[in-house]
């Protein structure tokens, strides 16, 4: 039984250690999860149910506030400060902390407005917005080009 124990922390501690993620290595810019899986077309969005808009609805917005505000910087996840030349520096790592935070706050407080109004929404409207949103996702890929 204590060699089971022992077998167990061991192995336990070295998962830690391995997959314990290095605070000081740069953090991406734009969040991993700031991209669109599917874009959709008119007929397609019209075929949908309400509560099936309402969440690509939330998804693009958090997709949007995730990206938008980084466009001067990065236009896809995955660049870093550090890819930019930007110093990996203990004021600049806190400043992306500080702003991943404000950021998720944000998006909290957004989200759950979304989900206790958006009902109330017409559904062409809802359709509208999401097609403006992908259109505005899929210019930032031609962003690039400029």
């Amino acid at each position: 039984m204590k060699i089971k124990v022992i077998v167990l922390s061991v192995f336990l501690f070295t998962s830690g250690v391995v997959f314990s993620q290095n605070k000081n290595a740069p953090r991406s810019i734009i969040s991993s999860s700031a991209s669109i899986k599917k874009y959709h077309g008119l007929d397609e969005l019209k075929a949908m149910q309400k509560g099936e808009l309402l969440e690509l609805y939330v998804e693009r917005i958090q997709v949007l506030v995730k990206t938008l505000p980084y466009i001067a910087l990065a236009t896809k996840p995955g660049v870093t400060i550090a890819d930019l030349g930007i110093p990996n520096n203990p004021d600049n790592r806190k400043a992306m902390e500080g702003q991943a935070e404000g950021t998720n706050s944000f998006l909290q407080l957004t989200v759950d407005f979304q989900r206790r109004m958006l009902p109330y929404s017409d559904k062409d409207n809802l359709i509208s917005a999401i097609l403006f949103y992908e259109n505005t996702m899929k210019s930032l890929h031609e962003f690039n080009d400029l």
